[in-house]
């Protein structure tokens, strides 16, 4: 166990360490910069130099890339280019909103999708499977912008119950940013059930065709026992891993939903630092996210291997 937790953040270390070098490489690769993006037509002669010389965008590449990193081992993820602020404060209030947005999807998400798998393996090829796993086919075939659309015809402009954008500040207590994630967290919701849901079918209908269920009725054990506390548990073994990686999803690939909804979180704060050219914000923000899709896949390495005694022995 201990041996095998040393490996995974070893990878952990060496994949965010890739992830920063590539999002440097590229945006040194695009043309200009973040004075030119800011100066616009001015961006020419001294004013572009003492722009360039007072965010020492004039130091080497490598240079201003050694110091950043200096600065993230101690827990300073720099200064943005384009804000002049510390990019701790403008990344925490925008990371609780795309945290309460994928913790209020994950749980409505999560518990649907498997009682809904667990009920169409339960009834297979009948009425109730054939439209629970029609209906989530098809969910994974809609992209997420059309679902988003979609819901917002129908509930913000039709029915008029929930705002079709979000527009208060990313700043604003979670009172006043509830009632605008509504609507996005339905739709990220909606796109991560049919996975897990997919797999959770799967993964009882070969637990329930094992031994152990047919011995286990044999002896008059219920049938409720057997789907709940026996067959249940070893079909969530094989969807760890997708459940993991779900959430990691719906914190790094959640950009999408916040710009339809125009919701003020860590995507949508990336998209505009890229539109600035604010290099040190991109990397902040691309090695947050990198962070937590390792620790999602290392915390589905580690709860397979507690909740599987054969997989534990075997290392």
């Amino acid at each position: 166990m201990f041996k095998l937790i040393l490996q995974r953040l070893g990878l952990a270390v060496f994949t965010l360490f890739t992830v920063c070098v590539l999002v440097f490489g590229v945006t040194e690769a695009l043309p200009g910069d973040v004075c030119t993006a800011y100066l616009g037509r001015d961006a020419q002669g001294t004013r572009l130099e003492n722009c360039r010389q007072a965010r020492n965008l004039d130091q080497p590449a490598l240079q201003r890339f050694a110091d950043w990193g200096k600065g993230v081992l101690q827990g300073d993820l720099g200064t943005s280019l384009k804000r002049d602020k510390p990019i701790n404060d403008l990344v925490a209030t925008r990371m609780r909103n795309t945290a309460v947005l994928g913790l209020g999807a994950a749980l409505i998400g999560i518990p649907l999708a498997i009682f809904l798998g667990v009920l169409a393996a339960l009834r297979r090829d009948r009425t109730p499977d054939m439209v629970i796993s029609g209906s989530s086919i098809f969910a994974m075939t809609i992209p997420e912008f059309v679902t988003a659309t979609v819901l917002i015809y129908v509930f913000a402009i039709q029915l008029q119950w929930f705002p079709a954008v979000t527009t208060v500040r990313h700043n604003a207590p979670l009172e006043q940013l509830i009632p605008n994630i509504i609507l996005p967290m339905i739709t990220l919701a909606l796109v991560m059930m049919a996975h897990i849901l997919r797999m959770i079918r799967s993964a009882m209908i070969d637990v329930m065709a094992g031994d152990f269920v047919q011995m286990a009725r044999l002896k008059g054990v219920p049938y409720w026992r057997i789907v709940f506390l026996h067959a249940l548990p070893s079909a969530m073994l094989p969807a760890i891993n997708i459940i993991a990686l779900t959430i990691a999803w719906l914190l790094g690939g959640v950009v999408i939903i916040e710009q339809v909804f125009n919701y003020p979180g860590i995507g949508t704060l990336m998209i505009r630092a890229i539109y600035d050219r604010d290099l040190p914000l991109v990397q902040a923000i691309a090695l947050i996210l990198a962070a937590v899709y390792v620790a999602c896949n290392l915390l589905a390495d580690l709860s397979s291997l507690a909740l599987n005694p054969r997989l534990r022995s075997a290392r």
